[in-house]
């Protein structure tokens, strides 16, 4: 009889535990999706796909990634923005370019190699900026005000990541659009997609925490140029 509640009681016990993760899967979820919907809804009318219907804006901040994934194979998300940048640039949608990326390493240096490819595109050295500590989006966004003094901007990079940096700007109170650059198939972009949907969730978690950028400093003025003795080369 004993051994018989026993087992009765351990049944329930893995019920309830099956129900308790059940539960918490449901609400990891749950938040997942509230969180994606609510970032989608706010910047669905700031972010363009069509640059004839896009405002002009002085910069355009283009969001840095790496020239090549793992294997050394191009990564298509850094030359679709590269193609972006240069196109709004050549039709006069942006004036100027801030190029905002990681250089947490000597060894990686996002905005340098970006400078190197819109520079061999046809884009003025002069007209470009680079930020070398845009290390995350709310970084760059952050800087792009606070360092950089641009109150209003257009950023470049591919739809799912413009949805974010504009609506971390809206929250700011940052007058921020995003054009689109093209987008990677959806086989290749997976991961960047899955990593995506968490990324939307820090969003909310670090305004909830007042979290800043990791570095500040002092003021940049984007009319003047950098000059050979200002730029960080890899």
């Amino acid at each position: 009889m004993a051994q018989r509640i026993g087992r009765i009681l351990r049944s329930l016990t893995s019920r309830r535990i099956v129900l308790v993760w059940t539960g918490l899967l449901c609400i990891a979820i749950g938040v997942v999706l509230g969180c994606d919907a609510r970032i989608r809804r706010v910047a669905s009318d700031k972010v363009f796909d069509d640059p004839a219907i896009l405002p002009h804006n002085t910069v355009g901040l283009v969001l840095g990634t790496s020239q090549r994934i793992r294997g050394g194979e191009p990564n298509l998300y850094f030359a679709y923005r590269i193609d972006a940048a240069v196109a709004l640039y050549k039709t006069g949608k942006v004036d100027r370019l801030l190029v905002s990326g990681d250089n947490g390493t000597i060894y990686y240096n996002e905005p340098w190699v970006m400078r190197k490819a819109l520079i061999a595109a046809g884009v003025d050295s002069a007209h470009i900026t680079l930020d070398y500590a845009g290390f995350r989006t709310l970084d760059s966004v952050v800087r792009a005000q606070a360092v950089f003094g641009q109150q209003r901007f257009t950023v470049i990079s591919q739809r799912f990541h413009n949805e974010r940096a504009v609506y971390i700007a809206n929250r700011l109170g940052i007058d921020a659009i995003g054009f689109n650059a093209r987008d990677v198939h959806k086989a290749q972009g997976f991961r960047t997609r899955i990593r995506e949907k968490l990324a939307r969730v820090k969003v909310f978690v670090d305004i909830l925490f007042d979290v800043g950028p990791r570095f500040l400093g002092d003021p940049v003025n984007i009319a003047e140029p950098q000059t050979a003795d200002t730029l960080t080369v890899e």
